[in-house]
């Protein structure tokens, strides 16, 4: 009979609750349980943060460490890199310009030092007597003329430049071949001298070796003009030029080997006191 008794109540409960009657009941009953658990949950969620956001802060840290050093290094290599391929490009250059001239024999040679002083005189190359270099050969690059050796080691050679106060060089004006005298400064500068009063020289006029006075071979590109001095009193005209060499950044040079200079110097009259 209890157990009718029971059955029927269930049975009213499950009528009632698929009727939709009960829903305020549980609403009301439910309800505060379920404030209950979400605050339960919040404060969990809350501590499980407190308690692991740390660990992960550190470990964060520590990636961009990680990441940090790996791109410095990546950015070293390229620095690296470039520096290479810099290197590459001058070789190949230099190496063209040989290719281009093949009755001189070369040494290729890398610049390890470079003169002190403000004005640019000379510089160090890594080549000397044991690579076949001697005192007076020719100094090149693809570009054109940088001067001639003037002291020699077993492994390493100075390099007087053109832009010396001591260099002379004969040149020729390429449009005229009309010969001239090349000499240097104190201050780097190139300047043009004993140019002949009725030649007529421009702005842009090539400036080439000439092959006379035995130091340098002949047609090797100099510079162009860049300003002329010309007064009706001299005996001379004389000119400024551009060298084509940009002598602050020589990295790589070429020596002709076998161009013998020829010093003419005793041959040269001179006038008596």
């Amino acid at each position: 009979m209890r157990s009718i008794v029971i059955g029927l109540i269930v049975v009213g409960l499950l009528v009632l609750a698929l009727g939709g009657f009960l829903t305020p009941l549980f609403s009301g009953t439910l309800g505060p349980l379920v404030a209950v658990q979400r605050w339960v949950s919040s404060r969990y969620m809350a501590i499980y943060e407190f308690v692991t956001v740390p660990r992960d802060v550190a470990s964060l840290r520590q990636r961009n460490a990680e990441l940090e050093t790996e791109v410095s290094r990546l950015q070293a290599q390229v620095i690296e890199l470039q520096q290479q391929l810099n290197e590459a490009q001058v070789l190949y250059s230099l190496l063209d310009f040989a290719r281009t001239r093949p009755e001189n024999q070369y040494v290729a040679c890398s610049v390890i030092g470079r003169d002190p002083s403000p004005f640019l005189n000379y510089v160090i190359i890594d080549h000397g007597s044991n690579d076949g270099l001697r005192h007076g050969m020719p100094v090149v690059t693809e570009k054109g003329l940088v001067g001639r050796v003037d002291a020699v080691t077993a492994s390493a050679a100075r390099v007087q430049l053109i832009t010396d106060p001591s260099s002379v060089v004969n040149v020729r004006f390429e449009s005229s071949d009309s010969e001239a005298i090349l000499t240097g400064s104190v201050t780097g500068d190139l300047t043009l001298e004993m140019v002949p009063q009725d030649l007529a020289v421009n702005t842009g006029d090539v400036i080439l070796t000439s092959g006379l006075g035995g130091l340098y071979p002949s047609n090797i590109f100099i510079g162009q003009v860049v300003n002329v001095s010309k007064r009706e009193t001299d005996l001379f005209q004389s000119a400024s030029i551009q060298p084509v060499v940009d002598f602050s950044t020589l990295e790589a040079v070429l020596v002709i080997t076998n161009f013998q200079p020829v010093d003419v110097t005793p041959l040269i009259p001179t006038t008596s006191p």
